[in-house]
């Protein structure tokens, strides 16, 4: 049966938690430094990438307020040419590795196993070790702030012959640029490891039922987001092992002093830089087609084809990397073709767009918070779409490239899209993640700041570009014609970061004094929903029977029958030795540790130090492939109290 059929159901207000039976009990759980250092549970590691990712986010924020304050006036001197490189250069790799991907990450941790009725993903001890090695990576990255030769000053997309150890030795022994390869190459293992993880999960773990057209969207732009990443970084790995043998062993591939071929790092970098833009897109796309069918209190309008065109996008996402290089010179052939890519990728991007507006049309639409962000994520990057098609005419892109209007551009998608819908993610799950529901007005007051902020900073830069400002300038003269737009520009950022301040000082308000709600406080389609706030360990007392792509609206709508099924599996489920767990473990932790040290060593040319530190992850690797399954086993008493078969007791695990 068909869920669209119980639309009396679907249109009225959730009922009131205590109107609702619970299915279960949740259990105590340890808490504890320990705790968290040895977790292997999937929402606690969610829990651990969105904390890390919040904080760098604000860390790049704050790098780019002062970027724009900067570029306030002219001829500004509160940056050195020297240290405006570096902000720019942080600023982006922060956002883009270590704010936007680990924020998608978090979401993928957390919500996709629920989605699917799964109790954890397929290798819960190798996705603690993704965190930490993600965590490693991000401290490669930034321990440059803490020493003499500081963060590197060569662009996010470290261009030869910018990398080369003749254009940054800025000091006698500069580092800067290692700490970037080194720090970039351990983020790339683990968003491979766990993008392999979660393809596995999706794959292997989903509930009886849940067919792959029964799949939540977001699940789906999860699976297609990892198979991208799984495909697009062995590309800039391969760029990045060639700069680290060219700056630590005198390699040749792009000294062009020496016959290396600089152009070469462009073809690698955006082989996996654009496949990258899609990386930080799909999850956000995803977030969006949970929010508004369930503020619209109607399904997805062309579930099957908004699928198929997130498909169409991670696959066409590969075919359009040079269109960032049409002034490099490639000829008409290879720029007619790429130029006819990007045209295309609009095509299923747009129509993602069209289903969106399906949805909406004619629904009871609830403008709560998570709503107000997710129109403005469609609103934005319908925008940034725009300017981006114009990319795809050369001889357009010949006069915006690498001018402010292509800042313009990544902005409004990168910002107004990725970000609009994590934000909106945030506010959508934080009464399932926590138990606290955020208030609409402080909620709905932020986003009107964020909002109003980002389109004044960012819509001026359109204009900038198009009056020739180049990207990339530290300072400029005062007779250019750009002192208002950039003015302008920087009070908008300082109005953003007001607002981005709004939305965390109620994030954390919220999570301390926030109003406590019970279940499925949104009246939600997907099956997180169908479970306690904030979840137990083991997720689902019994794994469910999906019926139905909307699964949760089903099951309300079908309450007796799904309860005695339910009754049926637990008997079962509790023959077979009740709810298996994973136990805890410390070798993530310590492999990891002993990469982020053997990283630090390479990158100050102490090779055996690396050597050492090699040799401790090899030990502690295979210690933990010698650990062995382990785990415990939970029962459920009458009560619905989880009880540990090895305590013999109420689970403190």
């Amino acid at each position: 049966m068909d869920v669209t059929a119980k639309t009396d159901f679907i249109g009225k207000d959730s009922p009131a938690a205590s109107e609702r039976p619970a299915i279960f009990t949740r259990p105590t759980t340890k808490t504890g430094i320990v705790s968290w250092l040895t977790t292997v549970d999937h929402k606690r590691i969610g829990l651990l990438y969105g904390i890390s990712a919040l904080i760098f986010f604000l860390v790049g924020g704050a790098e780019a307020l002062l970027i724009r304050l900067q570029l306030a006036v002219p001829n500004n001197t509160l940056l050195s040419s020297h240290a405006y490189n570096e902000m720019f250069t942080m600023h982006a790799t922060t956002m883009i590795f270590l704010a936007i991907m680990p924020l998608s990450a978090a979401f993928f941790n957390y919500i996709m196993p629920l989605q699917i009725g799964a109790r954890d993903v397929a290798f819960p001890r190798l996705n603690g070790f993704a965190y930490w090695l993600f965590l490693a990576g991000a401290v490669i990255l930034n321990v440059g702030w803490f020493i003499k030769s500081g963060v590197p000053d060569v662009g996010w997309f470290g261009y030869a012959p910018l990398t080369s150890k003749a254009f940054s030795n800025t000091f006698a022994t500069d580092i800067s640029t290692d700490l970037w390869v080194m720090g970039l190459q351990v983020l790339g293992v683990s968003s491979v490891i766990g993008s392999l993880n979660f393809i596995v999960t999706i794959i292997n773990l989903r509930a009886p039922g849940m067919t792959m057209m029964r799949l939540p969207v977001f699940t789906w732009m999860t699976l297609f987001t990892a198979f991208m990443i799984v495909l697009s970084f062995p590309a800039i790995t391969i760029a990045l092992v060639g700069l680290m043998m060219d700056r630590q062993f005198g390699a040749n591939f792009f000294e062009v002093s020496n016959g290396g071929l600089p152009i070469l790092w462009q073809h690698l970098f955006w082989v996996f830089g654009h496949p990258e833009v899609y990386i930080l897109i799909l999850p956000a796309m995803g977030i969006i087609s949970e929010i508004l069918p369930c503020f619209s209190r109607k399904p997805l309008f062309g579930y099957p084809i908004v699928v198929f065109s997130g498909a169409v996008i991670g696959t066409l996402g590969f075919g359009v990397w040079s269109h960032h290089m049409f002034t490099t010179g490639m000829g008409t052939m290879a720029t007619a073709a790429f130029a006819v890519a990007t045209m295309a990728i609009a095509v299923p991007t747009g129509v993602k767009i069209f289903n969106w507006i399906g949805t909406i049309w004619g629904g009871q639409l609830q403008m709560r918070t998570p709503m107000m962000f997710a129109l403005g994520f469609v609103w934005t990057f319908m925008i940034g779409g725009f300017s981006g098609v114009m990319h795809a005419a050369a001889p357009a892109d010949a006069q915006q490239q690498d001018s402010y209007f292509v800042v313009a551009h990544f902005h409004y998608v990168l910002i107004g899209g990725s970000l609009f819908a994590l934000l909106a993610g945030i506010h959508y799950w934080f009464p399932l993640i926590f138990g606290r529901k955020v208030s609409e007005f402080w909620g709905k007051l932020s986003f009107w700041i964020i909002f109003i902020g980002f389109n004044v900073t960012f819509f001026p830069m359109h204009f900038l570009g198009l009056n020739g400002m180049p990207r990339r300038t530290f300072t400029y003269d005062g007779n250019m014609g750009w002192n208002s737009a950039n003015l302008i520009a920087t009070i908008g950022a300082i109005i953003l970061g007001i607002g981005v301040a709004v939305y965390f000082a109620t994030m954390v308000y919220t999570y301390y004094k926030g109003q406590r709600v019970g279940r499925d406080p949104w009246h939600a389609r997907t099956l997180e929903w169908s479970i306690q706030n904030p979840p137990p360990e083991y997720n689902f007392a019994v794994i469910p029977t999906v019926h139905a792509r909307d699964a949760f609206w089903y099951e309300k709508s079908h309450q007796t029958e799904i309860a005695e099924e339910q009754a049926a599996h637990a008997k079962a489920e509790e023959a077979h030795g009740g709810i298996h767990m994973p136990s805890q473990s410390w070798f993530p932790f310590l492999t990891a540790m002993a990469i982020l040290t053997g990283s630090l060593f390479f990158a100050d040319h102490n090779f055996l130090g690396a050597i050492c530190a090699a040799v401790g992850m090899i030990v502690f690797a295979y210690l933990w492939a010698w650990e062995g399954p382990g785990g415990y086993h939970l029962h459920l008493d009458k009560d619905g109290n989880a009880i540990d078969d090895k305590k013999g007791g109420h689970s403190t695990h």
